[in-house]
């Protein structure tokens, strides 16, 4: 991040994975014309619908391929293997972190599911921080569509995989120091053709693209609602002479200004800083980095504070997260879905602080 190559190497890295990722915009021009076409952007305005979640299909297709071939097993192996070595944690631990790289909160999970029902306590924790710590890929591009840095974001998921293992066994230290090591590489379902690959992962894609569309147009009206209220009463407070702020950002700006400045955070960018990671936090990170990308659109923030942002928003740790692992986790084993609903709300927060810490050794490298 600091030295001359590195710099060079990850911004180049991140222009080849935002010319890839759109090449999705020439399966959304077919069916949507030039409304998905980038170039007439100023013509009709930012479509969301239609310039962020096709490539949110198409990148699942694209992961559904190499899954289907054996690419990314030998990926998240090699990452498995190199964060055992050197953060000396158990076989299940690494391996799950590495895979939540790549693969959702509830999806990684499923490559270690033959060893969920025997870990312990604190690799449970581990596994459960590795999902809140970091991003699955098709959101992640769709960050990147959505104008968030990509060489930012990239590394950001990168670091927050042995951040996770490093301050889970802080929070929740290993009793049995036992190294596991998985004797074979677990695969997830595959599909008997390429074809059929890239087609389930569309479909794969499209699920989660209408979910991300049917929460924006939920929380979105929801956040209006709210801030209509606050608004009222900001009026009405107004008279009184009495600070109230009028919507949630400025909410959310206020409450976590101390953790701008802790982190180091450039100081007029500290409010917004903190609304952003309120609403991260509160929400959920979709709605964060959708602000995010108007601060950068609009230039309103500082590039250092954008790279900071880049990496504290970098997780799924937020409150709707928690259920969302004690379901698919505790699907997996039933037997142990006393001890996730237990460790859920610890190790969202153990995610969280997690993802501020990437952000402030980003800070402190820039």
């Amino acid at each position: 991040m600091k030295l001359p190559i590195g710099i060079s190497v990850m911004s180049e890295f991140g222009k080849a994975v935002t010319g890839f990722l759109g090449l999705a915009s020439h399966g959304a021009e077919m069916l949507f014309g030039n409304l998905a076409n980038p170039s007439y952007s100023s013509t009709f305005g930012f479509q969301f619908a239609l310039s962020v979640l096709p490539v949110i299909i198409f990148f699942s297709s694209v992961m559904s391929v190499l899954y289907h071939l054996g690419i990314m097993q030998y990926i998240v192996r090699g990452m498995s293997w190199f964060m055992s070595r050197t953060l000396k944690t158990s076989g299940i631990e690494s391996l799950s972190a590495s895979a939540n790289i790549f693969l959702g909160q509830t999806e990684a999970p499923l490559l270690i599911k033959p060893y969920l029902s025997s870990a312990t306590r604190s690799e449970l924790n581990t596994i459960m921080v590795g999902g809140f710590i970091t991003i699955a890929g098709g959101v992640m591009a769709g960050y990147i569509q959505m104008g968030v840095p990509a060489s930012a974001l990239i590394t950001a998921s990168v670091m927050s995989a042995p951040a996770g293992l490093m301050l889970s066994k802080i929070v929740i230290p290993e009793e049995n120091n036992a190294i596991v090591e998985l004797d074979s590489t677990p695969v997830l379902p595959s599909s008997s053709t390429m074809v059929e690959a890239a087609a389930n992962g569309a479909m794969d894609g499209l699920k989660l693209a209408a979910g991300i569309a049917a929460m924006l147009i939920a929380f979105v009206a929801i956040i209006a609602g709210f801030n209509a209220v606050l608004s009222g009463m900001n009026t009405l407070f107004s008279g009184y002479s009495i600070w109230f702020p009028s919507n949630l950002k400025e909410l959310f700006g206020f409450l976590f200004q101390p953790v701008g400045y802790l982190i180091g955070v450039p100081e007029q960018d500290i409010k917004a800083f903190g609304s952003l990671v309120g609403t991260k936090i509160s929400l959920n990170e979709f709605l964060a980095y959708a602000d995010l990308s108007t601060y950068i659109k609009e230039g309103n923030l500082m590039p250092k504070t954008i790279t900071m942002a880049t990496f504290a928003l970098c997780g799924f740790a937020n409150f709707s997260s928690i259920a969302i692992q004690i379901g698919g986790i505790g699907a997996m084993i039933p037997e142990r879905k006393k001890d996730i609903a237990a460790l859920g709300l610890k190790a969202m927060i153990t995610g969280a602080l997690g993802n501020l810490l990437t952000a402030t050794l980003a800070g402190l490298l820039f």
